[in-house]
């Protein structure tokens, strides 16, 4: 099956109104004079950028997404932000589980279950993250981790339309470190597999790879069996170091 790639860049919290409306402005002129572009463009802004970045992303070759949400469509939750709030904000794909939000917030997977049935309730695309720290990968548990993460945090009605994982060794995430590529399309082919186990359908979910990509890794990274495409993180905060990692799947 040919799956259609997805970069998506994870601006985490960074970014202020008048950079980031040139970044996006910059992205949409690239991605249109680039003709047509084999591969979905995501960028998932910080939450009070959503609406004027879709706006001004709508039409285009790119997508705004979120970067987590509330597992309740509404309610007495101070702070927090549901899936329908970001789908009404123009949010097409909503990250859940990242490893930041799991070690950082102390969520579960469980939680993280939670979190992507209510992205797709809202009828949007949840971006699932699963990944090992150091500690875990020396012990020689990679794939017990990765599989538990993805048997726990799965959705219920997850399908290539609604549903992308995206690995990520906690251990590589702004680090410079990145596994081997080996490694990568070890956990990759378990990761395929493993969804073959819980899912029909499962040859055309989308796994993407992130971990300190980059323009010099991504060509090699992306040309590997199973990765359909990146989750960037710090690359993706500039044009000029996000787009030739965009290009590899074009």
């Amino acid at each position: 099956m040919s799956v259609r790639p997805l970069i998506a860049g994870n601006w985490k919290m960074n970014g202020l109104r008048s950079e980031s409306i040139t970044q996006i402005e910059q992205l949409v002129k690239k991605s249109a004079d680039a003709g047509t572009v084999g591969c979905d463009i995501l960028i998932c802004p910080p939450f009070t950028l959503v609406k004027e970045l879709a706006d001004l992303a709508q039409g285009s070759a790119v997508s705004i997404g979120a970067q987590d949400c509330h597992a309740n469509v509404s309610g007495a939750h101070t702070g927090d932000i549901s899936a329908e709030m970001l789908k009404d904000a123009g949010a097409s794909y909503i990250i859940v589980g990242h490893s930041e939000r799991r070690t950082d917030h102390h969520e579960s997977s469980d939680a993280v279950k939670a979190k992507a049935e209510a992205v797709l309730q809202a009828g949007l695309v949840a971006i699932v993250c699963v990944g090992e720290t150091l500690e875990q990968r020396e012990n020689g548990e990679t794939l017990s981790v990765v599989g538990e993460q993805i048997e726990k945090s799965l959705p219920a009605g997850a399908s290539a339309d609604n549903t992308v994982i995206a690995y990520e060794p906690v251990w590589a995430i702004g680090t410079g470190k990145t596994p081997t590529p080996a490694d990568v399309a070890e956990v990759h082919a378990f990761i395929r597999e493993k969804l073959g186990a819980l899912t029909a359908g499962a040859e055309g979910v989308r796994l993407l790879y992130g971990g300190s990509v980059k323009a010099s890794n991504a060509d090699e990274l992306m040309a590997l069996e199973n990765v359909d495409g990146a989750l960037v993180g710090g690359a993706s905060l500039k044009v000029d170091d996000f787009w030739p990692i965009v290009e590899t799947g074009i």
